[in-house]
C-alpha cells in the first residue's frame, strides 16, 4: 500500500520536487569557478581550483557560452548560505530546538522553522535536514526562468537575425551566396579558409539601428548583450548557435578578458614591460631611447626598424632568409624567415654598436618572438629592452608612424628579400633628411647631430 496523495506537499509545505538523482554540485562552486575565469584560468584550471571535475568546467564553461551573466555577483545576505546549513544540520543533530537554533545563527526562528520543514530530504517518508540537499533544494526553486524577448517576439527576432545573418545582396536586391563552405561544427572560425558570406552586422549595430528604423516602437528594443547571449548561452534558445559564424571575429564561444589581458611571452617578465621603463625615455627629454619592430613582406621576408624617440632619426636592419624559403614550414624547426630571435639580436647589436653611450639607454619592443634572446641583446649593447603590453601598438606611436612612412619604400605584398644592405642604408638616409614639423622642420639628422655635439 503507496503513500496517499499529497503526502509530500502536506509533510513540506511546498509542491513536490523530481529528483534529478545526485544533486549537482552548489552554485556557490560555480561561482567561484567563475571568480576563477575571469582571473585568466583555463576551464579545466578552474574547476580544479574549486573542487570540481575537468568535466564539469567544461560543461559549465560552454553551456554559458564562455561568460557568467549573474554567477560572479556576491548572495545576498538576505539568503540563508551552504555553510549556514550546515550548522543549522550540526546543531539539529545534537538535538536544539529551532529557537536555540535561530539564536546562534542570528536569524529569525520562522527562517529556521522553514528552512527544516521545505528543504529537508523526504526520501524515506519523513523530514531529515541534510545540508547538501538542502543547498540543493533551495537553488532549485529560487530559479526564476525568464523568457528570452527574442523567443517571445517573432517580429523582433527576425530583424535580428537577417541582419546578423542575411544574404548578401547587390544593389538591385539580387542574392549573391558567396562561396560554398561546410557545415558548422561548433568551432572557431576555419583558418585561412572561406567564411559563410552574410550582411554580418555587429549586435551593437543591429540594437542601436532598431532604435533609427523603430523610433516610435519601444517593443523593437534589445540590449546587444542580450543578442550575444541569445548566440551563446545554451538556455536562451533564442538564436541557433551556428549564427555565431557569421559575426566577425567567428568565435563559438566568447573569451574572457581576463584570458586576453594575461596573454603574453614566456620570455616577458614584470621586470621588463614599459611600465618599468624610466620617466625620461616617455617625456623625449632624453636621447638614447629607441623604438623597434618589423615589417614584413610576402614569402617570410622582413626589414627591422629602428627609432630614437627624441630625434626621429631611423636605422634599418637588413634580415636575409636563413634557407631555402620555398621549401615546407617545419614545426619547431630551424628557422628560415631570417627573423628569427638570433638573427634580430645580431643585427641590432652591429646597428646599434658602434653608437656612442648616451645612445643606448633602451630599446621598446612588441611581444614579438624575434625578441626572445633580449637577455643576451643587453648583456652585447648594454641597450635595456623593455616591452609592450599585448596589443597596444601606441605604446610604441613613434615607430608605428615610421613603419607607415617605410611603407611608401616596401610595399605591403612585395618581397623586402631582394634589397641589399645599401638599398636599405638609402631609404634610412632619405628618411633622416626629411624635415619634420614635430621636430621645427628640422631634419632627424640633424636633431641627432646637435645632441652628440652637446654631449661631447
Amino acid at each position: 500500500m503507496g503513500r496517499p496523495a499529497g503526502w509530500m506537499t502536506e509533510l513540506t509545505g511546498r509542491a513536490p520536487l523530481k529528483s534529478p538523482g545526485k544533486p549537482s554540485l552548489r552554485r556557490d562552486v560555480e561561482r567561484l569557478f567563475w571568480h576563477g575565469i575571469a582571473k585568466g584560468l583555463s576551464s579545466e584550471e578552474a574547476a580544479l581550483a574549486v573542487g570540481a571535475s575537468s568535466a564539469a568546467g567544461i560543461r559549465w564553461f560552454r553551456e554559458r557560452g564562455g561568460m557568467a551573466t549573474f554567477m560572479r555577483d556576491p548572495l545576498s545576505g538576505r539568503y540563508l548560505s551552504f555553510g549556514e546549513r550546515e550548522e543549522i544540520a550540526l546543531l539539529r543533530a545534537q538535538g536544539m530546538g529551532v529557537r536555540e537554533i535561530a539564536r546562534r545563527l542570528g536569524r529569525a526562528p520562522s527562517t529556521i522553522s522553514r528552512e527544516l520543514r521545505r528543504n529537508a530530504a523526504t526520501r524515506g517518508g519523513k523530514l531529515e535536514y541534510r545540508a547538501s540537499v538542502a543547498q540543493w533544494k533551495a537553488e532549485l526553486l529560487a530559479r526564476r526562468p525568464k523568457t528570452a524577448k527574442l523567443v517571445a517576439d517573432d517580429r523582433l527576432r527576425e530583424y535580428v537575425q537577417d541582419r546578423l545573418a542575411g544574404q548578401v545582396r547587390l544593389p538591385d536586391g539580387t542574392g549573391v551566396p558567396g562561396p560554398a563552405t561546410g557545415p558548422w561544427k561548433g568551432r572557431n572560425k576555419p583558418r585561412r579558409q572561406d567564411r559563410r558570406w552574410a550582411m554580418a552586422w555587429s549586435p551593437e549595430q543591429i540594437s542601436n539601428r532598431l532604435k533609427v528604423d523603430f523610433p516610435e516602437d519601444t517593443s523593437m528594443r534589445i540590449s546587444h548583450e542580450a543578442i550575444y547571449q541569445a548566440l551563446y548561452v545554451q538556455s536562451r534558445g533564442a538564436l541557433k548557435r551556428e549564427l555565431a559564424a557569421c559575426l566577425r571575429t567567428g568565435r563559438a564561444l566568447r573569451v574572457p578578458r581576463g584570458r586576453t589581458q594575461g596573454r603574453g611571452k614566456s620570455f616577458v617578465t614584470e621586470e621588463v614591460l614599459i611600465s618599468q621603463r624610466p620617466d625620461e625615455a616617455a617625456d623625449r627629454a632624453v636621447p638614447g631611447h629607441w623604438e623597434g619592430d618589423l615589417i614584413l613582406g610576402i614569402d617570410r621576408s622582413a626589414v627591422g626598424t629602428l627609432v630614437e624617440r627624441t630625434s626621429r632619426f631611423t636605422m634599418l636592419l637588413h634580415l636575409p632568409p636563413a634557407g631555402d624559403r620555398t621549401i615546407p614550414r617545419v614545426k619547431n624547426g630551424a628557422p628560415v624567415t631570417g627573423h628569427g630571435a638570433e638573427a634580430v639580436r645580431d643585427a641590432i647589436v652591429q646597428a646599434v654598436g658602434d653608437l656612442p653611450e648616451q645612445l643606448r639607454r633602451s630599446l621598446t619592443w612588441d611581444q614579438g618572438a624575434e625578441m626572445a634572446q633580449h637577455a643576451r641583446l643587453r648583456i652585447d649593447t648594454g641597450l635595456q629592452v623593455y616591452f609592450c603590453d599585448p596589443q597596444s601598438p601606441w605604446q610604441r606611436g613613434t615607430n608605428e608612424n615610421t613603419n607607415g612612412l617605410l611603407r611608401q619604400y616596401f610595399p605591403k605584398g612585395t618581397d623586402l628579400a631582394r634589397h641589399s644592405p645599401e638599398d636599405l642604408a638609402a631609404v634610412a638616409a632619405a628618411l633622416n633628411s626629411r624635415p619634420r614639423k614635430t621636430l621645427g622642420w628640422q631634419t632627424p639628422a640633424e636633431v641627432l647631430d646637435e645632441h652628440l655635439a652637446a654631449a661631447s
